[in-house]
């Protein structure tokens, strides 16, 4: 009998995306949702007064009710893997495998309903569900990079542009940056999750014929109907799609998909620069005492997380892709080539995403231990980086000090160019130091009413701007709004599973 380590495992579930995630994408939370959605349907029926075929008596009993409420979370999924390798459909298969426990309520399961019914908006739950989840994440990973933030707002470093050295910022400005997109993201998953709307009981073609049948022509009791199971299912405030083929809209899904690639972006981005700080030894990512870098390179330490975060996010940005086309491909009112696919994408988007997120926490996340810290700062090693290119960053201030002086700005701006590329070709040849090249201005008439000793003998934080008032005023802003909004779930850590 085959065992299930004979078969491959998703590492989405296996090594990455915490138990919470995956037991939310796991078969017995989909199929006891549609059970769910079966008693709300079901009830919703009975209270707008739903009658069998006498015209008087009640189609639905208080007795059947019951026994299916009895029945929400006792499921077979050996017997309903019987009844659907018989029938070819998944949802009849569940329908009989109810029916097996709770004959009783035979009659009332899936009055009126497609299978869409249950599907979609067992989707549409899961996908709210996780949403909340991911926000609530990416709140803490907010939270505890914007503490990274404040604790190195003063912290000199190089800028890059091109990764070219730059002007100076600070350790801490720089991962406002970070920060920033991550805001963005939480914003609009936020939005995506709050105006999510349910599919509702819409019947075979969205037409809701089925409904209006049962409720002999009342157009207004269908309609009750509709919005009284998204009530049921949590669904009051956002309400229901208003119009809907079998299926609701597929290019909610690429939404929502486009929402989670965003994040993906900014962790990707976020794990490059990490990858290059390590490169640099600038910052270091956590590393454990017994952690191996290299199977054959004793001495490596590479920055496995920001890897692998970056691994993932690049994985979850291939999936819009599939969405779209799914839209792009949908027939009239549906097609089942949606299926398949959604199996797929759909949950391994969240999945990919919680895990980038986990990933993401980890990283930032102050732990207790010595080989348990999260980012570690190396402050000698970017002082020495600082020091070595100061005299670049000086010459803007001495050129600004020459043109308050009478100078011409392009003329003094030609004179710091031919000097400094003099002088970086004479440090690549190692012939020479950058502190030449300060030397060397000074000889200049362009600077003889300048004051070299005041300007080139500033401190590397006085060539910062305002970048520690800039990380105050963002955190004030656009963080401690967000604190508060998540106070409850703040302070959240995540240990990797490998």
């Amino acid at each position: 009998m085959t065992q299930p380590t004979d078969v491959y495992d998703n590492p989405l579930i296996g090594r990455y995306a915490s138990t919470e995630m995956a037991e939310r994408w796991g078969p017995l939370r989909k199929f006891r949702t549609w059970r769910r959605l079966w008693l709300a349907l079901a009830e919703a029926e009975a209270e707008l007064g739903l009658l069998a075929d006498d015209g008087k008596s009640p189609r639905i009993t208080p007795a059947q009710l019951q026994e299916l409420a009895s029945h929400l979370d006792d499921i077979d999924l050996k017997r309903a893997a019987a009844h659907e390798k018989r029938l070819r459909h998944d949802v009849m298969a569940h329908i009989h495998a109810l029916g097996d426990v709770a004959p009783g309520c035979k009659e009332i399961v899936h009055l009126g309903a497609t299978s869409c019914y249950v599907t979609d908006n067992a989707d549409l739950i899961l996908m709210r569900e996780s949403l909340n989840q991911l926000c609530a994440t990416l709140a803490s990973v907010i939270d505890a990079l914007a503490t990274f933030s404040k604790t190195w707002k003063d912290e000199p470093t190089l800028g890059f542009t091109h990764f070219q050295p730059a002007q100076l910022t600070t350790v801490g400005k720089r991962a406002t940056l970070w920060l920033f997109d991550f805001v963005l993201d939480l914003k609009e998953l936020e939005r995506r999750r709050d105006e999510l709307p349910f599919r509702g009981a819409k019947g075979t073609t969205g037409t809701q014929a089925s409904f209006l049948a049962l409720f002999r022509g009342d157009h207004e009791k269908v309609k009750a109907l509709d919005q009284l199971v998204a009530k049921k299912m949590g669904f009051e405030t956002a309400g229901v799609f208003p119009v809907t083929g079998q299926t609701y809209s597929r290019k909610i899904d690429t939404q929502i998909l486009d929402a989670l690639n965003g994040l993906a972006q900014s962790a990707h981005k976020w794990g490059t620069d990490l990858r290059l700080l390590a490169h640099r030894q600038e910052v270091d990512e956590p590393f454990e005492a017994e952690q191996i870098g290299s199977s054959a390179m004793a001495y490596k330490r590479n920055p496995m997380r920001a890897e692998r975060m970056c691994s993932l996010a690049r994985f979850i940005s291939g999936l819009p892709a599939m969405a779209a086309n799914t839209v792009s491909t949908q027939w009239f009112e549906r097609t089942l080539d949606d299926s398949a696919c959604r199996r797929l994408y759909v949950p391994q988007a969240f999945l990919a995403t919680d895990a980038v997120l986990r990933i993401a926490l980890n990283l930032v996340t102050q732990r207790t231990g010595p080989d348990n810290r999260g980012l570690m700062v190396n402050r000698p090693v970017i002082a020495k980086n600082v020091r070595e290119h100061l005299p670049y960053m000086v010459t803007e201030n001495l050129m600004m000090a020459a043109v308050q002086a009478g100078e011409d700005r392009q003329e003094v701006h030609e004179v710091v160019r031919q000097h400094s590329h003099a002088v970086t070709a004479r440090v690549k040849a190692g012939e020479g130091t950058t502190a030449e090249l300060l030397e060397k201005l000074q000889r200049e008439t362009a600077f003889d009413k300048v004051d070299f000793a005041v300007i080139a003998g500033q401190a590397p934080c006085e060539f910062v701007g305002r970048s520690p008032e800039q990380v105050e005023e963002f955190l004030a802003d656009h963080i401690e709004p967000i604190r508060k909004r998540y106070a409850s779930v703040l302070g959240k850590t995540a240990e990797l599973h490998v």
